[in-house]
């Protein structure tokens, strides 16, 4: 118990530092999807910050504002719509290390996890996304993702795999769907906190997947702690050879309210 609490405090101080004390990282949101969802006619608020504590700094194309010493940080508004479905849109911000602040686009989301039983463990569904992205992120200005989700989740064990489909729209690149597949898997440590692993990659277009050596990964230690008013979500990544993100820090922390 003391040991979840101290390792805890140790994190949340990490984030805070490094978010205060420099200024972005990778995707705006970093997150596998689970089976929880809002209830039908509650608002929920998530507050996604990201910061790349060595990130890429060269652009991988023209217009790419490189993610070294770059914070995001991204509102997620959400509202319970049934039982089964919840609406959702995304405010993608980002602050430079110079103090700029950007817009960097808008999503909407929807999202379906199927009817379940009473004391059902397994769960399944899918989330669907479409927006705009600013040239500071994506080289294509509309985008869609396809996320099914696929998990397991008991009193002590959480388990969730998202084999996520990503689609640029516009007319300049490909619009080949991008394999991008995510996992989660943690345990609970004490009443109300759970530690554990996410896993991201970047394994290139579904109909001719890259080679292992090619692919793009991401490992993050995480803990996830709930309490009775909102929930935390932190994290501390590091990215393959591969992955011009070496370091990544993410805090995810919901606010739910009717």
């Amino acid at each position: 118990m003391k040991l979840a609490r101290y390792a805890c405090s140790a994190l949340a101080t990490a984030l805070f530092s490094l978010a205060t004390t420099c200024a972005l990282a990778a995707p705006d949101e970093i997150q596998v999807y689970t089976e929880e969802m809002n209830d039908p006619g509650e608002f929920g608020l998530e507050l996604h910050v990201n910061y790349a504590i060595k990130g890429a700094k060269e652009a991988s194309y023209a217009g790419e504002k490189p993610g070294h010493h770059m914070l995001q940080m991204t509102p997620e508004f959400s509202y319970g719509v049934t039982k089964t479905w919840e609406a959702g849109l995304y405010l993608p911000l980002a602050l430079d290390p110079d103090g700029n602040l950007y817009n960097n686009g808008l999503r909407l989301r929807m999202k379906y996890i199927a009817p379940r039983e009473e004391g059902a463990r397994f769960f399944w569904g899918l989330n669907t996304e479409l927006g705009y992205s600013s040239k500071r992120t994506s080289e294509s200005y509309w985008g869609m993702e396809l996320r099914p989700i696929i998990g397991y989740r008991d009193d002590n064990w959480l388990l969730s795999f998202n084999p996520i489909l990503n689609l640029d729209l516009s007319n300049n690149v490909s619009r080949a769907p991008q394999f991008e597949p995510g996992l989660k898997v943690t345990h609970k440590v004490s009443e109300g906190v759970h530690a554990g692993f996410e896993y991201y990659g970047e394994y290139g277009p579904l109909h001719q997947v890259l080679p292992a050596d090619q692919r793009i990964h991401a490992l993050y230690a995480v803990m996830d702690v709930e309490k009775k008013d909102f929930d935390i979500n932190f994290g501390i990544g590091h990215g393959s050879s591969e992955n011009p993100d070496k370091w990544v820090a993410k805090a995810i922390i919901a606010f739910p309210f009717k």
